[in-house]
């Protein structure tokens, strides 16, 4: 069975992007398998060598790759460009990560022999990629898998196909193989097909807490294939006592607002203390009246672009109304300015008097506040959400971050800086329903290879001490 025929809409405009039928699962694992022989025998260095000359073509390619992605996402045409830089970036720090965490090891023994640790591709690897970062996220995926000799079934969001199409092209351009990696377009149905793929041997994902789920599920009798699930967060910002206002509110529109709140490290709860609700809460929404909203090649430039789509908008307004009708006082009204058009202007609202607020990550422009008495409380109510992906701290001395840091339950801990924008030279992953313990970004180098350890000896020497008669 395959979806119907694949199209993508400029969120912006409503205009179409990309039409396209939606491919054959078996042709692709197949191809890939064929192609995985051959790529993984290739020496380190021509693997290496090919994906440097693809950041190459990435970037001779960089404005055109930006203005499709700011098309197909709807995101700001400056923000755009922060992501093809990431996508050229990522090449150097997944050499660097491989050498660094999973090369060649010897400990060496004039009797034992020679001790080594080296490292095996996996074989064909799913990768599955979000929309809200077409190019930079799955990339963050299938630069080091190809590295470490993986070749790659690819099968971008049904929302941001032809950034995916766009990627694996600059590699196919750069001498990458085409049977090495593969775009797959599809919906839904072509994903379920990959994850069940009898010859796939792993699946990296990114993307929802509930996608996240139902593949850990389908694999979960099947130990032998690597799965790395990196979903998203209702992520806390904590404010305690600081006298930096204005740079608290950029922090938190930072962490709240960019992308229009479509990241999975974007901050969900603003948490802050009674002495700096008031001065804070004003800051941020004066800050946030003030965010322009978009088309993304407007002048002057917008801070937020659209959501993905109608669909999207319709539910974060709902999820807005939602929260009022139980309880919930509006800071600032999110608004939906355009019905035929997925823009939203940023929401606040108080949810303190909620007596059970959802655990939910609400993808989208939509900051929640919590108001408490102190750091333990914050602390409290920042671990209270079965996600861990993202936290922040804002304000204090270095031994109230110490103690945050010890108790918060997050794979990202920042201390005066967003919950977003992380590093691609750190490791990118969370707990709870946030990730399976496998980190990406640059620890994506331990779930793309194995370890194998061996002990070698150039001639066999061996003998027995006891328990044998003497012969």
């Amino acid at each position: 069975m395959s979806s119907e025929q694949i199209v993508s809409l400029e969120p912006a405009t409503g205009n179409e992007v990309f039409r396209g039928d939606a491919g054959d699962v078996d042709m692709a694992v197949g191809t890939a398998r064929e192609a995985w022989f051959s790529w993984s025998a290739e020496p380190l260095a021509v693997r290496m060598e090919l994906l440097r000359r693809f950041a190459n073509e990435v970037r001779k390619q960089a404005e055109p790759f930006a203005e499709l992605i700011a098309r197909e996402t709807g995101k700001p045409f400056w923000e755009a460009k922060t992501e093809v830089e990431a996508v050229i970036n990522k090449v150097e720090i997944s050499i660097s990560a491989y050498a660094e965490r999973t090369g060649m090891k010897k400990l060496d023994s004039a009797l034992q022999g020679t001790a080594s640790v080296r490292h095996k591709s996996h074989g064909v690897l799913a990768v599955l990629g979000p929309y809200n970062f077409p190019a930079h996220l799955p990339n963050g995926h299938i630069v080091p898998a190809l590295i470490a000799g993986n070749t790659i079934v690819f099968k971008p969001s049904e929302k941001t196909p032809a950034c995916g199409v766009f990627l694996v092209s600059c590699m196919h351009a750069a001498g990458i193989p085409e049977g090495a990696v593969q775009v797959l377009i599809g919906g839904p149905e072509e994903g379920k097909a990959l994850v069940g793929h009898e010859d796939i041997d792993g699946v990296l994902f990114t993307g929802s807490a509930r996608a996240g789920i139902a593949i850990n599920r389908k694999l979960a009798s099947n130990p032998g294939k690597i799965v790395a699930l990196e979903m998203g967060g209702n992520n806390p910002i904590v404010v305690i006592k600081t006298p930096q206002i204005q740079d608290t509110a950029v922090t938190i529109v930072q962490s709240a607002f960019t992308t229009a709140g479509q990241r999975c490290t974007a901050a969900r709860r603003l948490i802050v203390t009674d002495e700096m609700y008031e001065p804070v809460v004003n800051a941020v929404k004066a800050l946030a009246d003030r965010i322009i909203v978009g088309e993304p090649f407007a002048e002057p430039p917008p801070f937020m672009g659209p959501v993905i789509d109608n669909a999207t908008a319709e539910l974060l307004m709902e999820s807005f109304l939602a929260l009022l009708s139980r309880g919930g006082k509006a800071i600032r009204h999110m608004t939906r300015p355009n019905d035929d058009l997925p823009f939203l202007t940023p929401g606040i609202i108080d949810t303190t008097d909620i007596a059970d607020r959802p655990d939910i990550e609400l993808f989208g422009p939509l900051l929640q506040v919590i108001r408490v008495p102190d750091l333990d409380a914050a602390i409290a109510e920042a671990n209270n959400t079965r996600f861990g992906l993202s936290s922040s701290l804002v304000g204090g001395q270095p031994e109230d971050f110490e103690k945050y840091f010890a108790a918060a339950r997050a794979g990202i801990v920042n201390w005066n800086r967003p919950t977003n924008g992380a590093s691609s030279a750190q490791p990118f992953g969370g707990i709870g329903l946030s990730g399976n313990h496998r980190p990406a970004a640059f620890y994506a180098a331990d779930y793309c290879a194995y370890p194998v350890a061996s002990t070698e000896m150039n001639t066999p020497r061996a003998s027995l001490g006891v328990g044998f008669t003497e012969g």
